[in-house]
């Protein structure tokens, strides 16, 4: 079986999030998710979410692509993740490009995906503010 993983807040769940999530599930059997907690959002990205985690955590359980949700907590966690959840492939979108090929070291392919065209969830809040 080969196990994937993705990294992520998912506030304000949209298609750019469902199509990352069914095209990183391409890459394998088993998809986790590992879920920015809202004091690891709050703490390290400054990010307010407008959903709490349990609320996000359901949104991405009820989603046919997803097998796991796990809690991020921090950075440096991604490592032994790979390790404790035997994963072969860690997927992220490319705005993350270059920033993560450390974990081959770790014996995981890394893979950047193309964002979605025109939708993130900051364009949302900005229309929604402005």
């Amino acid at each position: 079986m080969r196990r994937v993983i993705t990294y992520g807040t998912f506030d304000l769940l949209h298609y750019g999030h469902i199509n990352l999530l069914r095209r990183a599930k391409e890459y394998g059997d088993y998809l986790i998710v590992a879920l920015s907690t809202d004091e690891f959002n709050w703490n390290e990205k400054q990010k307010k979410c407008y959903f709490s985690y349990e609320r996000r955590k359901q949104l991405l359980e009820a989603i046919r692509y997803v097998d796991l949700v796990i809690p991020e907590t921090s950075w440096e966690q991604k490592r032994s993740d790979i390790h404790e959840y035997h994963v072969d492939t860690f997927v992220i979108g490319d705005d993350w490009e270059g920033k993560f090929d450390f974990l081959k070291e770790e014996g995981a392919e890394v893979v950047y995906l193309e964002r979605t065209p025109d939708i993130s969830t900051t364009s949302i809040k900005q229309d929604i503010k402005g």
